[in-house]
């Protein structure tokens, strides 16, 4: 077998990676001595002030009488609460993913003719380049759909004429064609990977002009490219509800940071890829579901609140699942009482497992939902309230729409790259600085050793 090199971890590099872990370790007292909000974050989850947006806003708290006093938590985009944009076009059997990626991007909710304009816009750029499919994403597939996502991006530099040029006009039009491009090159690198490393079929519809983007993500995955239409709407909620989440979330300030530098559009996305890719981020909801697929196979009876909570506990104590002491799609760094993402998605999530016939599993989820935060409040000292969070429910949806795993946080940033897109217009139209943050030096200066008078290694 044929020695590789790029997965190849020798005793040399293991006794390297103890001496830079050695170098790197800070006494944690010092975080607090000097004042440090580890992950730009005050000990109750509360951000670090960085930035002024007017794109979305996310509200846990309110201020009675000098204090923050905890409240369910509410979404906004662009003024507008999201609960009620969902009604909105629910109420009116429309898909909203198009209506709402412009509210986002032009601070505007579109009439009748803006929306039919923006959305044959959209159908317009989704096409790739000619031999893209054949000579990018056919060679060398990888595992990791978010890798493929982000080469595929970084590769349209290379198709673009005007790719450094920063000007709002020609960002605008670079980022109207990923949102309408990334559903294409995530499935199309999903279903290469599926045949050349799992030997199934090959699958590359192109997409439908006239569909939305949430049916042209159904059509162009499945074999047969046939959905219910409750399907192609639950998906739609998803994506919208998905779409953005103020500007200090990790992928989206990551657009902000690298925007600040003024580089290209296509480098920028794929570092917001990058930060959205990790489990902390845009990972979770495939915790969730593996962390559901053990509870049933370990939970006798699926209502028995006194054996979920045991086992709820088991996971706290990490004698459960993967042994990492967390319940996953529980908790959030600003939300305490309660994700609106959340609540909004649950009542579709319902309706989605009436029509597949998993009413028992929505069941236990909505079981654990319940039970979830008390058993935590009895475990650990908690600084702020523990609700579900979209993950919770998203992954089970995804489950249900029988996506596939590799695609669970590709779903994710084919929403979010129209909150990309507005918080990299809104970095540019500002004019703002690069983005540069201090770091405090703590280490002691030391005077040059010559080499022949450095110690040997012991």
């Amino acid at each position: 077998m044929e020695h590789n090199i790029f997965s190849d971890i020798t005793p040399d590099i293991v006794r390297l990676a103890n001496l830079s872990q050695e170098a790197g370790i800070i006494e944690q007292e010092l975080f607090t001595k000097y004042e440090v909000k580890r992950g730009l974050r005050d000990i109750n989850g509360k951000g670090v002030l960085a930035g002024l947006t007017r794109i979305s806003d996310v509200r846990a708290n309110k201020t009675e009488n000098g204090k923050q006093i905890p409240i369910p938590g509410r979404l906004f985009y662009r003024g507008y609460d999201v609960e009620d944009l969902v009604k909105g076009f629910s109420a009116d059997n429309r898909f909203g993913f198009e209506e709402v990626a412009y509210l986002l991007l032009f601070d505007s909710l579109p009439d009748e003719e803006e929306l039919k304009n923006f959305t044959k816009l959209l159908s317009h750029y989704r096409s790739l380049p000619t031999s893209f499919v054949r000579d990018i994403i056919m060679k060398a597939p990888s595992r990791d759909m978010m890798n493929t996502l982000a080469r595929s991006v970084l590769t349209l530099y290379s198709y673009d004429d005007r790719a450094d040029d920063v000007s709002l006009e020609n960002v605008l039009r670079q980022s109207l064609q990923l949102i309408s491009l990334f559903p294409l090159l995530a499935i199309y690198g999903y279903q290469a990977y599926s045949h050349y490393h799992d030997g199934k079929s090959l699958y590359i519809h192109p997409p439908v002009e006239g569909l939305s983007t949430a049916e042209n993500i159904l059509h162009v995955l499945r074999p047969d490219s046939k959905y219910t239409p409750l399907e192609a709407k639950i998906l739609d909620v998803a994506l919208v509800l998905h779409m953005e989440h103020g500007g200090g979330n990790n992928s989206t300030f990551t657009t902000h940071v690298v925007t600040s530098s003024l580089t290209d559009t296509y480098s920028v996305i794929a570092a917001a890829i990058g930060s959205l890719k990790g489990p902390r981020h845009g990972g979770a909801n495939i915790k969730v579901v593996h962390m559901f697929d053990d509870m049933m196979k370990e939970v006798s009876d699926w209502t028995d609140e006194e054996e979920v909570s045991e086992y709820l506990t088991k996971l706290l104590h990490k004698d459960a699942f993967d042994h990492a002491g967390l319940i996953y799609g529980v908790g959030h760094a600003v939300y305490s009482k309660s994700d609106p993402r959340a609540q909004v998605f649950k009542s579709f999530v319902q309706k989605l497992s009436e029509e597949k016939g998993l009413q028992k599993e929505f069941a236990l989820y909505s079981l654990v939902e319940r039970l979830a935060p008390e058993v935590i409040a009895k475990e650990r000292q908690m600084y702020k309230g523990v609700s579900i969070n979209v993950d919770f429910y998203s992954g089970f949806v995804y489950k249900m729409l029988d996506l596939p795993e590799e695609l669970y946080t590709p779903i994710f940033a084919m929403a979010r790259i129209v909150g990309w897109s507005a918080h990299r217009m809104e970095e540019l139209a500002n004019n703002g600085k690069i983005i540069r943050p201090a770091y405090k030096p703590i280490h002691d200066d030391r005077e040059y050793l010559p080499f022949s008078e450095r110690p040997l290694d012991s």
